[in-house]
C-alpha cells in the first residue's frame, strides 16, 4: 500500500506559485466535561465570489495542520476535530487551472495522492473527526466531509455535488470509494454519475441528509453552535448516529453488481462509449464493494492519473472556461447602458414555440406579455397552454400560488394588433417562410411605437431580408432560441448590417435576464449551430442516398461522442424542418451542402427509426429502409468520417474567415450550448485539431497549441483500476 507521508510533492508546488491559498485556521472550542474541540476554518481571504479551492499548497497546509492536531490529540489536549468553511462556502474542489497545467502522468498521479495524503488524515487522528458543511461543497470540498467520521449540513446549503465526471475526471480524493460505502451503491451512482450527466445537477442540504451523506441537518441561524453541540454529544457518547443507507451484506452480494450493470447499459444508450470518465467512475464504484480503504484510494490514484493525462480532461476544462467565462463576456457586445428598458412584451404567434416564448418572458421579466395569432381560437389555445405550464410549475412547488396568479394575470391574448402599441419588445414565432415573416413585421410596424424593438426567431432565413419591408430595419434583430426553449441555454443574437447598437444591446441584456447565454453572429444562412449541423446532417443523408446503410453512418460519426445519432437528431427537430434546413443551405452554398430528396420522402413517411411503446428505439423503420433503398455507391465508415471531419473543418474555417463569429471559441460555445456537443470533446474545433482534420484541410489548427492531453499517456481503463 502507498505510504502517502513518504511522497515528495514538490513538483506540484512548483506549478502553484500563483495559487490562491485556502488556509486552515484553528481555534479551540470548549465542550462539556472539560473536553475541547479543535475547529478548523478553511478561508482563502476572499469574498464569496472567489470560493475556497484546494490547490497543492492548500492541501499541504491542511495536512500539516492535521498532523499538529493529531499530536495534540495524543497529548490529550483535544478530544475532537471539526472542519468548516468561510461564510457560505466549504470548498469548491480542486483548482482546475492547476490541474490543466500538470506536465506529466507522474505529476498527475501525485495530485490524486496528495488529496489522499491530506484529506485522509481526518481518518487517522485517533479522535472523532467532523465536517460542518456550512455552504457550497463541490468535488474535493465534499470529499473533505467524506474522509471525516461525521458530517453536519446547513439546511440552506444550495449546492453539494461530485461533478467530476462532467469534467472528464472522477472523484479521486476518496469519493469513489467512500461514498458508496456510506450511502449504498444506488445512491452513489446517482451522485457520482447520474447527476453530473444531467447538466451538473446538485444536492441541497436536505438531499444530502436524505441520502445519508450528512448525519444531521441544522438551520442557518445557529448552524455552527448546533453542530458543535451535536459533536459534543457524539464525543461524549450520548448522541448515537445511525446510517440506514449504509450498504449491508445482501446489497454487496446481490444488488451491487446489478445496479452497476443497469447503470452501464444506461450510459451506453444515453451517451455512447466515447466519453471515458463515466465508465472509469463506474468501474471504481463496482470495485468499491470490497477491499480496504487503502486499496480503494490506490485505485483512485491510478484512474485519476490516467484521466488527467488524456485529451478529454483538457477539452473539458476548455469547454468549462468557455461556459463560465467567455459566455459571460460575449464578443462584440455593445455597452449595456445602450439597452432600452422593457416594460411589455409582444409575441406574434400562439403556437407551441410562441407560447414557450411567452412563458419564458413572463417568468423571467415579470412584465405584461401579449400574444396574437390569426384567430381567437389559436390565441385561446396558446393562453391555455401557458396557464397549464404555470399550473404545473405551481404543482411542483417551483413557484408559489401567489406567483402563479401574478404570472397568469400578466399574460393576455388578442387578435387586435393595436394592443401591441405600448410593447417595447416584439418577437415573432410564425411559419419559417420569408414572405410570411416579412408581411408579419410590415403589418405590426404600423401599430408599435417608434422605439419598439423587433426580434425574429428564424433559424435559417436572412434576418436582413425579413426586415426588407420595414420602414426602420435598424430595430430588427435575430433572436434564435433552441428547443425546448425553457431548457436550452443558448440564444444566437443575429446582427444585420442595418441593426443598430441600441437594438443589439437590448437583445443582449434581455438574453441575460432570460438566464440564457448569447453569442452574436453575422446574418448568414444557418448562423452557427444550424450551419454546422446542416453540414453534418447533409453528409449523413448524402451517404444514405448513395446507398450506405443507416447503421454504418451512425457508426461512422460515433467518434464525435454526440448525444444522439444524426437520424435521432433529425427526428427530434422534425424531418420536415431538417429537410428545409438542408434545402436552405444547399440554396446558399450549392457546392458544399447537399439537399436530399429522400429526406423529403422520409418526412412524408413520418419517421426513420422504429420505437417500442415506451419510445425506445428498436431499429430502423421498414418503410424508411424502402425509401432510401437504391443507392449504388455506398461508403465505408472510414470514408464517411473523413468526409464529415474535413467538411466541418472547411465550413468552420470559412465561417471564421467571414467573421460570422469572432473566434473558434464562439463556434464551440454555440455547439456546446445549442447542440449538446460534449464537454469532453471540448466542443468541435479542439476535436478537429486533435484528429488531424484541420491540418489536412488548411495546414494548421484552430487552436495553437492544440487542446490535447499530456501526450503518451492514455485514459485509465478498467484493467488499470
Amino acid at each position: 500500500m502507498t505510504n502517502y507521508d513518504s511522497l515528495d510533492f514538490s513538483s506540484l508546488v512548483a506549478i502553484s506559485a500563483d495559487e490562491v491559498v485556502t488556509h486552515s485556521f484553528v481555534r479551540d472550542v470548549p465542550l462539556s466535561a472539560g473536553r475541547t474541540l479543535a475547529l478548523v476554518t478553511l478561508d482563502n481571504g476572499r469574498d464569496h465570489t472567489r470560493p475556497n479551492t484546494l490547490g497543492p499548497v492548500t492541501l499541504l497546509e491542511f495536512a500539516a495542520t492535521m498532523d499538529e492536531l493529531k499530536a495534540r490529540a495524543g497529548r490529550g489536549e483535544i478530544h475532537g476535530v471539526a472542519v468548516t468553511g468561510k461564510p457560505f462556502i466549504l470548498a469548491a474542489g480542486a483548482d482546475l487551472s492547476k490541474v490543466a497545467e500538470i506536465p506529466s502522468l507522474d505529476t498527475g498521479k501525485l495530485l490524486s495522492q496528495l488529496g489522499h495524503h491530506a484529506l485522509g488524515k481526518l481518518d487517522t487522528l485517533g479522535i472523532p473527526s467532523f465536517v460542518f458543511i456550512n455552504g457550497l461543497a463541490l468535488g474535493g470540498g465534499l470529499e473533505i466531509g467524506l474522509n471525516a467520521g461525521y458530517r453536519t449540513v446547513d439546511a440552506a446549503v444550495p449546492a453539494i455535488a461530485l461533478p467530476e465526471v462532467f469534467l472528464g475526471l472522477i472523484p479521486g480524493w476518496g469519493g469513489s470509494y467512500l461514498l458508496p460505502n456510506l450511502i449504498g451503491i444506488e445512491n452513489a451512482l446517482k451522485v457520482i454519475i447520474e447527476n453530473p450527466l444531467k447538466n451538473n445537477r446538485t444536492l441541497t442540504g436536505a438531499d444530502a441528509l436524505a441520502l445519508g451523506i450528512a448525519d444531521v441537518m441544522f438551520t442557518s441561524a445557529r448552524f455552527l453552535e448546533d453542530s458543535i453541540a451535536w459533536a459534543d454529544g457524539v464525543i461524549a457518547g450520548t448522541t448515537k448516529v445511525s446510517r440506514p443507507n449504509a450498504p449491508g451484506k445482501i446489497e454487496r452480494l446481490v444488488k451491487w453488481d446489478v445496479a452497476i450493470g443497469i447503470a452501464r447499459k444506461m450510459l451506453v444508450n444515453r451517451i455512447g462509449e466515447v466519453a471515458k470518465s463515466p465508465y472509469v467512475a463506474l468501474d471504481l464504484l463496482q470495485a468499491a464493494k470490497s477491499g480496504s480503504r487503502a486499496e480503494g484510494f490506490e485505485r483512485e490514484d491510478e484512474a485519476l492519473a490516467g484521466l488527467i493525462a488524456g485529451d478529454q480532461l483538457q477539452a473539458s476544462i476548455y469547454a468549462f472556461n468557455l461556459v463560465q467565462k467567455r459566455a459571460k463576456r460575449p464578443a462584440g457586445a455593445p455597452d449595456k447602458k445602450l439597452a432600452r428598458p422593457i416594460t411589455k412584451v409582444g409575441v406574434i404567434g400562439a403556437g407551441l414555440m410562441a407560447s414557450q416564448f411567452a412563458l419564458l418572458f413572463v417568468r423571467r421579466l415579470k412584465v405584461p406579455v401579449v400574444i396574437t395569432d390569426l384567430d381567437q381560437a389559436r390565441v385561446d389555445k396558446g393562453i391555455a397552454y401557458i396557464h397549464g405550464e404555470i399550473a404545473a410549475l405551481e404543482a411542483k412547488n417551483r413557484i408559489s400560488s401567489d406567483e402563479a396568479n401574478r404570472l397568469r394575470a400578466l399574460v393576455t391574448g388578442t387578435t387586435d394588433k393595436s394592443l401591441f402599441s405600448d410593447a417595447d419588445w416584439v418577437i415573432e414565432a410564425v411559419f419559417e417562410e420569408l414572405s410570411v415573416k416579412q408581411n408579419v413585421f410590415a403589418e405590426i410596424e404600423k401599430f408599435v411605437s417608434p422605439e419598439a424593438i423587433l426580434a425574429t426567431n428564424t433559424s435559417s432565413l436572412s434576418v436582413e431580408q425579413i426586415g426588407s419591408k420595414l420602414a426602420h430595419p435598424e430595430r430588427l434583430v435575430g433572436f434564435h432560441f433552441f428547443n425546448p426553449v425553457a431548457v436550452m441555454p443558448l440564444i444566437e443574437v443575429v446582427n444585420t448590417p442595418q441593426t443598430d447598437q441600441v437594438t443589439l444591446a437590448t437583445a443582449m441584456v434581455i438574453a441575460g435576464k432570460l438566464r440564457k447565454n448569447a453569442v452574436i453572429t453575422r446574418d448568414t444562412p444557418g448562423f452557427v449551430v444550424n450551419r454546422v449541423l446542416a453540414k453534418l446532417l447533409g453528409e449523413a443523408m448524402h451517404a444514405v442516398d448513395a446507398g450506405t446503410p443507416f447503421e454504418v453512418v451512425e457508426a461512422a460519426v460515433a467518434p464525435f461522442g454526440l448525444p444522439m445519432s444524426p437520424f435521432e437528431l433529425l427526428e427530434l427537430v422534425g424531418l420536415t424542418v431538417g429537410a428545409h434546413v438542408l434545402d436552405t443551405h444547399h440554396a446558399a452554398f450549392p457546392d458544399r451542402f447537399f439537399e436530399s430528396d429522400n429526406l423529403h420522402k422520409l418526412a412524408e413517411h413520418g419517421k426513420i427509426l422504429e420505437r417500442d411503446g415506451k419510445g425506445r428505439r428498436t431499429g430502423f423503420d421498414k418503410g424508411a429502409l424502402k425509401i432510401v433503398a437504391g443507392g449504388s455507391t455506398p461508403m465505408t465508415a472510414e470514408q464517411i468520417l473523413q468526409r464529415v471531419e474535413d467538411g466541418l473543418v472547411d465550413e468552420i474555417k470559412r465561417m471564421l474567415d467571414d467573421d460570422v463569429v469572432h473566434a473558434a471559441e464562439d463556434i464551440d460555445l454555440c455547439m456546446i450550448l445549442g447542440a449538446g456537443w460534449p464537454f469532453q470533446m471540448g466542443g468541435i474545433t479542439p476535436y478537429l485539431d486533435r484528429v488531424g482534420a484541420s491540418e489536412r484541410v488548411f495546414g494548421g489548427t484552430f487552436h495553437t497549441p492544440a487542446i490535447r492531453g499530456i501526450g503518451a499517456a492514455v485514459g485509465a481503463t478498467s484493467a488499470q483500476i
